[in-house]
């Protein structure tokens, strides 16, 4: 596992991040209560948003100041340029976002219910984020400060990533979402891995969350939505508090938290300062509506902390 700090190098002074992973529209429904099965209850609304694992975490990195780079996939449909468009108003660089010939964009199918979201994933092109399609943007990955994938993506494809960027010696951060088993050879490759409680046992199925951290010192970090963050740091089991705010919509928290996180880690910043960074970031994010809606600019997230 490499823990190698690449501070930021671009000239500008911003951290390179690079960004592989899902793009995807997120058709968003609100309503007062989830309908059972064979029932339809009135909803409050509707609302299309761009979304996906990978976008969220390329727009929410490139909204705190880093120089972002996608590889992804989209639809050659009006979803797709809709998702290309997003992209380019918050400045992430779309050199490798390639539209698939006759294959609709991935889409995420979310229900706002009960203080909590319900959400059906339909991959569509973001099963073609192949191996062989990211190997054309290997200099973007050797030349990044850091990488940043998750799992909305081929299982082989994160492998294959994970080759490099062990190669290259570039810090690779896992956020294991959605959840599945991780090969211990992927683990052995990269620096940071971010899995929520849920995904924690299912990563680290047979082991239990104690085990699992001391095993993985300063390399494992598990989510705990309003309690924070839990590491191992090689003595002690430690947890950075999160913030208390006024919770909108919390979609897209997980990944402002991974984007912040990443982009403060490719800048330097200790562990303790990263996480601190990252849950400030997240907290802002869920007071305003939709994934990318609430995710802040770095100017925000300083003035809160």
């Amino acid at each position: 596992m490499s823990h190698t700090q690449h501070p930021a190098s671009t000239a500008s002074g911003k951290a390179k991040v690079c960004v592989i992973g899902s793009c995807s529209m997120d058709l968003v429904v609100t309503s007062s209560r989830r309908p059972g099965a064979g029932e339809t209850v009135l909803g409050e609304s509707f609302k299309t948003v761009p979304g996906g694992k990978g976008a969220n975490q390329a727009v929410a990195a490139a909204r705190l100041g880093a120089n972002v780079t996608m590889i992804g996939r989209v639809g050659d449909d009006h979803l797709g340029k809709a998702i290309l468009q997003n992209f380019k108003d918050n400045l992430v660089n779309t050199d490798y976002v390639e539209p698939v010939t006759d294959m609709e964009s991935g889409t995420a199918h979310i229900i706002l219910a009960e203080g909590d979201n319900s959400i059906i994933v339909v991959k569509a092109a973001n099963d073609h984020v192949t191996p062989e399609y990211v190997a054309q943007a290997i200099e973007v990955i050797q030349n990044s400060d850091i990488v940043m994938i998750q799992q909305e993506i081929p299982e082989e494809t994160v492998a294959y990533v994970s080759e490099i960027c062990a190669k290259a010696n570039v810090p690779l951060l896992l956020n294991p979402a959605p959840a599945r088993h991780v090969s211990e050879a992927v683990i052995k490759n990269i620096s940071y891995i971010t899995p929520n409680e849920h995904e924690a046992s299912i990563v680290f199925e047979g082991m239990t969350l104690e085990q699992a951290l001391r095993q993985y010192p300063n390399i494992l970090f598990v989510t705990e939505g309003s309690n924070g963050v839990r590491y191992y740091d090689g003595e002690q089991e430690v947890v950075v508090p999160t913030y208390k705010v006024d919770a909108v919509d919390t979609t897209g928290a997980g990944d402002t938290f991974n984007a912040a996180f990443g982009v403060a880690l490719a800048e330097g910043q200790s562990l303790q300062d990263a996480i601190r960074f990252g849950n400030r970031a997240a907290s802002l994010s869920v007071t305003k509506f939709g994934a990318q809606g609430g995710m802040p600019t770095r100017q925000e997230v300083e003035e809160q902390l």
